[in-house]
């Protein structure tokens, strides 16, 4: 059951990026709604639960600031995928796994292994094929600024991450510091929204219908269902989740929008993802709850 709910969870948040293109908002507002609807049905579920949630109150501000961190995680992710097509941003931004490696050497003191350090420079070369630099049949309207956005996103989901986990040391029920999260990341897009490009307060149809099922989809049920199944699960499965998510927003992309990357583009996208799957294993070896997918 533990894999099925995994399989189901990245299934789920593979589709993100779908949700938010056909909507055809703008990157903040997507944001800014994915939050805003997830936040009152996360509010019920905490509080279905919240006698079994005993994390003291620093823990809660842990996660609302991590939560403000990932504010910008996902305007940015948005804004690379109408750069670079909704399959290479979200590949990209899945390369989060490796930025987690390295934020967790730099500031917890936890050194990865050699084998992880030989991996991370082949994951930035195929990050660069993947940016069509040099290339004339790249894909996107600019896919190098695609990408770097996109990185942004990964770097950015790195520190969230790192801080998250620190916020629900004792392991209380996942509805709470996602809750706290989520709250610090409408927080994040409201701010950002009004003093940078605006957020599209109209309701409006059927825009409104893709940014709920992003939001109580990928916010609510995706991120719940990899948030307890990942734990759980060997290395090579734990591998296994976090592969399919990019992997499916590929298809998706190819199916639905018709993106079409360059030869050497795809070529990166796979060193990307073995890459991303070789650390995931590594890491989840050692600590299987310092892993997880992107539930962006």
């Amino acid at each position: 059951m533990t894999l099925i709910a995994a399989l189901i969870g990245a299934i789920i948040i593979s589709f993100s990026a779908v949700f938010f293109t056909l909507s055809e908002v703008s990157p903040v507002t997507g944001a800014f709604y994915r939050m805003a609807y997830a936040l009152p049905v996360l509010m019920i579920l905490w509080w279905a639960r919240r006698g079994e949630d005993h994390r003291l109150g620093s823990r809660r501000w842990i996660a609302f600031g991590a939560g403000l961190v990932v504010g910008i995680d996902v305007i940015a992710w948005h804004t690379s995928i109408e750069f670079i097509g909704a399959g290479l941003a979200t590949l990209l931004a899945n390369s989060s796994v490796v930025f987690v490696a390295i934020a967790a050497w730099i500031l917890l003191g936890e050194k990865p292994s050699r084998q992880v350090l030989i991996t991370i420079p082949f994951v930035l070369v195929g990050i660069g094929m993947v940016s069509g630099i040099g290339q004339q049949s790249a894909y996107g309207e600019d896919p190098l600024l695609g990408t770097a956005l996109a990185l942004l996103a990964a770097i950015t989901y790195a520190f969230f991450l790192l801080g998250f986990r620190h916020s629900n040391d004792i392991r209380a029920p996942a509805a709470g510091p996602l809750m706290e999260a989520t709250a610090g990341a409408l927080l994040m897009t409201l701010v950002f929204g009004l003093l940078g490009p605006g957020i599209e307060f109209g309701f409006s149809l059927p825009s409104h219908g893709w940014l709920l099922a992003l939001g109580l989809g990928s916010q609510v049920v995706g991120w719940l269902l990899i948030g307890f199944a990942l734990p759980r699960l060997a290395a090579v499965e734990t591998a296994t989740i976090i592969l399919i998510q990019p992997a499916l927003t590929l298809v998706w992309g190819a199916l639905i929008f018709s993106e079409r990357p360059s030869g050497l583009q795809i070529l990166g996208a796979l060193v990307v993802l073995a890459g991303v799957a070789f650390v995931a294993i590594a890491r989840a070896r050692t600590n299987p709850e310092a892993v997880t997918t992107r539930t962006t």
